[in-house]
This record gives structure tokens, sequence and C-alpha cells, in this order.
């Protein structure tokens, strides 16, 4: 039997290993020591990176040596040499009849490979900007759960199951969006457990196994990868340059050629840009995808985080779908608020909504009444306004305090500050966002790379930064970047072997 649970094949894997290159078409498999390496040392680190950055799995059989020599246009050598390599190196498995496949070194210490945050306590002295968190705006936390207490009791006389939530959040949720000018009724709204459970419960519902989903590129790294696992074709559509929005040229053409079953947007300070999507582009998308018979999951989880007062909000996506029989509005208080308070909603067309209860007694059953009790307070006194203000205040604090950091240890690096929302979308100057990504978690910061927000390897040359440290520790996570940066330039990366100890 053999030990690989997937595969890659020689196009696939040639393609990523594409991927790997600075604008400029130079590769981004960094030499060693400074001088250039062999093609079967440059091959294997390139491999060894893509299974480190979890693109290419771990347990995934690797193609033949002769298909991937064909695929790359190198010797049959040089790729049994590079197999050679990594299986020396604990990154690649073999056995007669069966093939080759990934593996991951014994004791190995893994580079930041998906966003969750480290647990509490755990982190020491790494700075972690893995995730985009912050702590909780109190006193509002807890004067929220003092409200939830309050009127638990009637609940805890019921059998506690609200598979479409609360009656009293449902309509607080539904007047808020009444609020910002978009009639809706209870019946419009689904509460969630997060945000990620409402769009886990409309893929489900929505696309199949094997339908086209088209999705911003870059996008949010949790929800492509919950597409992929539930077997979506996910369908890139590039962002515009800049935090223009969207390129209208390039969805429509998306959309007429793939005909997509489903798409997904973040308009309001999409992360990872922080892109606002003019309220022109929001009207011309909801027209295209109704035109095309398309689903829109238009995802409202940064609404709340304007940061610059100044700038003018458009109109939500829903405003031009208000009956949300196209336009399939996700929200959140995990951003808005925290991220421990995991209440999600969905709002759409009332039979919309109902089959996503009906669909629902097979997956969660509902969301937890106290958390859903702590919502409704905040959004039916002044808690969430108030609580919105400290979030904003502290976001915009961080937000200043990294990108002067950024300015100063990182000059090359480019990026355009976004007007809201929480992170920093940022080109490496022509570096693997990877390389970067790997020699930071050695040297003590933590930082996603690009390639987790793109489909098929994109973006080798970003990575994003949260808004969630300022002041000292904000410059100390620039500097140690910077270092990162300059160890990748110079070749030196492979020396760094164990995490150094830094005082926070």
């Amino acid at each position: 039997m053999s030990q690989w649970t997937s595969s890659v094949g020689a196009p696939k894997l040639a393609q990523l290993l594409g991927s790997q290159h600075r604008r400029d078409g130079a590769s981004v498999v960094t030499p060693l020591g400074g001088r250039r390496a062999p093609a079967y040392r440059s091959l294997a680190d390139g491999i060894r990176l893509l299974v480190l950055e979890g693109r290419v799995p771990v347990a995934a059989r690797l193609p033949a040596e002769r298909e991937l020599a064909a695929a790359l246009s190198v010797s049959r050598t040089t790729v049994a040499a590079a197999y050679e390599a990594l299986r020396g190196e604990g990154f690649l498995e073999s056995r007669r009849g069966a093939g080759s496949w990934t593996s991951m070194p014994a004791g190995n210490p893994l580079p930041t490979r998906g966003l969750d945050p480290l647990p509490p306590g755990a982190a020491g002295s790494v700075i972690d900007l893995g995730c985009a968190a912050l702590p909780a705006p109190e006193p509002w936390l807890t004067r929220a759960f003092q409200g939830a207490l309050e009127e638990l009791p009637p609940y805890a006389h019921t059998h506690g199951d609200f598979p479409a939530g609360l009656p009293a959040l449902r309509q607080a949720i539904a007047d808020r969006y009444t609020a910002r000018g978009i009639p809706t009724m209870p019946e419009q709204i689904m509460v969630t457990t997060g945000a990620m459970g409402a769009v886990a419960a409309i893929c489900h519902l929505m696309a199949g196994r094997g339908e086209r989903v088209a999705v911003e590129s870059p996008s949010y790294a949790n929800v492509l990868q919950l597409m992929r696992e539930a077997g979506a074709r996910l369908v890139p559509v590039a962002m515009a340059d800049r935090l223009a929005g969207w390129d209208l040229a390039a969805w429509r053409q998306v959309l007429r050629d793939a005909a997509p079953r489903m798409a997904y947007v973040i308009a309001d300070f999409h992360n990872p840009t922080g892109s606002l999507a003019p309220e022109e582009q929001r009207r011309e998308l909801v027209e295209a995808v109704r035109a095309a018979g398309t689903v829109l999951i238009a995802d409202e989880t940064m609404t709340d985080l304007r940061l610059d007062p100044d700038v003018e909000m458009p109109r939500p996506v829903c405003a031009f779908d208000p009956a949300g029989s196209t336009v399939v509005t996700v929200g959140s208080a995990s951003k808005s608020f925290w991220a421990g308070m995991r209440i999600g909603w969905v709002r759409a067309a009332p039979d919309i909504i109902r089959s996503l209860v009906a669909a629902r007694a097979y997956a969660d059953l509902g969301t937890p009444v106290v958390e859903q009790l702590a919502v409704t307070w905040l959004l039916t006194t002044e808690g969430w306004d108030s609580a919105g203000d400290i979030r904003r205040s502290t976001t915009r604090e961080n937000r200043d305090a990294l990108v002067d950091a950024v300015r100063r240890h990182l000059p090359d690096w480019e990026f355009t500050v976004p007007h809201g929302g929480l992170t920093l979308w940022v080109r490496t100057g022509g570096l693997s966002g990877s390389r970067i990504a790997e020699a930071g978690e050695r040297l003590g910061v933590r930082v996603p790379s690009g390639p987790r927000f793109g489909v098929d390897g994109a973006f080798e040359g970003f990575v994003r930064l949260p808004f969630t440290v300022t002041g000292a520790v904000a410059d100390q996570a620039a500097s140690r970047l910077a270092e990162a940066a300059h160890l990748v330039a110079s070749g030196a990366t492979a020396a760094v072997e164990t995490p150094r100890t830094y005082v926070a």
C-alpha cells in the first residue's frame, strides 16, 4: 500500500515552481552562500519551499523523474539528484513501485503555514503577525455578557435550539440593515457561528463539488481553503491595482466564459489588500452577476473598520439587490468587535434563508445562545458603536505605527495605505514572500506570505501585515522582517537554523 494520499502532476508542479520568480524574471529560489546554486539544488529548494508553504501537501505523490524533467526542460539526472537531496533532508520518501511522496522532517521547526494565531502564552518572544485579530474592546465585552446573563433565564427554560438564530438578534440585525438604507425583515436573516460558518453554509447549499466559484485574486485565505475543501473549482479574478477596487472587465469576462455558479467578494476594506470598491463598481458587478445567473456572496466583515473618517462609505452591495435573491450578504462580529465572539449572519431572500436553516440540521444545529444574547445587547444599546470607536482608534494607531516602521526599515517594499480594514498588502522588493516568512519565523516574527491569498501559487512576491501591534513592537517586527529580507537577498537563509531569543 502506498504512503501518499494525493498527487501533483508534472505540469502543475512546474507551474508552482515557475511562480517562484521575481517580477523581473529572476528566480526567487535563492542560491546558498551567495553563489549560483547547481540546477538540482535550486530544484530541490523550490520543491522544499512548496512543501513548507503548504502549496504542495505533505504525503502528496510527486511526478516521476522523467515526467518532471520533460515539464521543466531539464535533464532527468537533475531531477534525480534533486529528489535524492530532498530524501536526505527528510522532505521526500520513496518506495519502489509506489513512487515518491512529500514528507516533513521529524522535529522540523515549521514556518508559518497557516493563519491560526499562536496559543496565548505560547508565542514567547515571537511577534505573531499571522492573524488579523485584536483583543476585545473592554469594558464592552464584559458589559455585553453581563447583559446577556440578565436576559438568559427565559431562554434557559426552553430547548435552547434556534437554527435560524434568536428572534431578538435577527430583528436587531435586520434593523441595522434598515438603518443603513436597505429595508430588511428578520425573515431575511440567519445567525451563524461566525462568518466562516455563514460562508460554509452558503457553499454547501449553492455550490456543490466541482462547481465553479469566482473569487477575487488575492482573497481571504481561510475562505479560499474552505472552498477548496468543499470541492469548488476556484476561478481567480484579478483585483484592480492600488486599491482601486475591482477590474469589471475581468469580472465580465469570467462571468461570460466560466459561468460560475457563485462568486465571493469583499467590497469593504478587502482582506488582504484593504481595497474599498466604489459604489458604481458595486452596481455594475451586481448587474453582471444577475445577468450571468451567478449568486454573489458579499462579505461585510470589515465594514465597520473605516479608519479615515473623511472617507465616504459607498452603499452596501446588497443595496443593489435588496430582495437578496442575487446578493447573499455575510456579516460578523469577529472583526468589528472581537474574534472570540463567534457570531455571524447571512442576509438573503427569505426562501434562501429557509433553505439554509433546513440544511443546518445536518451541520451545527445552531449558534450558542449566550453569545447571541451578548451581540443582541451590543446592537440594541450604545455598546456596538462605542466598542467600534475603541476598535477603530486602536487599529488606526496600529496601522500608522506599522506603516512608519516598514517605511523606515524596508524602504524598498511597496504598498498603498488602505483607508480601513486590518491588513497591509506589501510587495517585498522582488524577494520571495515565502522565504521571508520562513526566515522571519526563525528570527522571531511570524507573517503569512502572499501565496496564501492566491490561487495556484500566485503572489509569491508579497506578504500580509496585520494592524495588530503598535509602538516599539511594530518597530521590532519591521526590524526583524528587514533582517529576514537581508538573509533572503544574500542567500544566507540556510544559516538560520534555530529561532533566536528576543526581549519583547
